[in-house]
Order: C-alpha cells, then structure tokens, then sequence
C-alpha cells in the first residue's frame, strides 16, 4: 500500500523504524482478553488451538510489564503476529455469526445472516 511501510519488530533490542514490542504485547492481551468474551464455546477453542494457548497469558491484566517482550516473544514476531491478527479477525467473525459476545451478564445481539 501506498504510504504505509511494512513495520518489523527486531529481538536485537533497536528500536528506530520498529514498531516497539510493547505496542504488540498490548495488541496480544487485547485480543486475547476480547477473545475470551467469545459467547460460543467450539467458536473459543479456536482460538485457544490457533491463537494464544491457554495459560499463555494472565486473564484480564492489559499491562506491559518488565520481561513481558520474552514471555511473548514467539506472538510477537512479524509472521506470528500478524498471523495472530488473522486468526483473531476470523474468530470474531465465527462468533458474530454464532452467539457473539459476553461480559458482565449482557449478551451481544446474534448476527442475523
């Protein structure tokens, strides 16, 4: 695309044109909180299969902390992490299709397609 350059993120540490690693660690938290509002169960695990693992992340804690950039390093990478966006986009697409969301005992309104 015009205008927009392909941004990287370098385990060496140089920040320069890279997009800092903290912007990504936040990304992956977001998406992994988001994800576990998902109101449909099968439409979940799909995530927990094909985004960030079960565990990977402590729930609900949006922070980036000291040591973070190792924790999640292998999300973070440029092919992870866009791979990762991916699979994020389409599982909220599944779950607007099949319950939508959940959070503090209200529900999202089911697409109706």
């Amino acid at each position: 695309m015009k205008g927009f350059e392909r941004l990287t993120y370098r385990h060496d540490g140089e920040k320069g044109n890279d997009m800092k690693a903290a912007e990504r660690i936040k990304m992956v938290k977001a998406m992994e909180y988001i994800t576990r509002q998902i109101n449909d169960e099968e439409v979940f695990e799909i995530w927990l299969i094909s985004g960030v693992a079960d565990g990977d992340i402590e729930y609900g804690d949006l922070t980036v902390k000291a040591g973070d950039e190792d924790e999640f390093g292998t999300y973070i990478d440029d092919e992870d992490f866009g791979d990762l966006m991916q699979t994020f986009l389409r599982v909220l697409q599944a779950a607007y299709k099949s319950g939508g969301l959940y959070c503090d005992g209200v529900v999202s309104e089911e697409a109706k397609v």
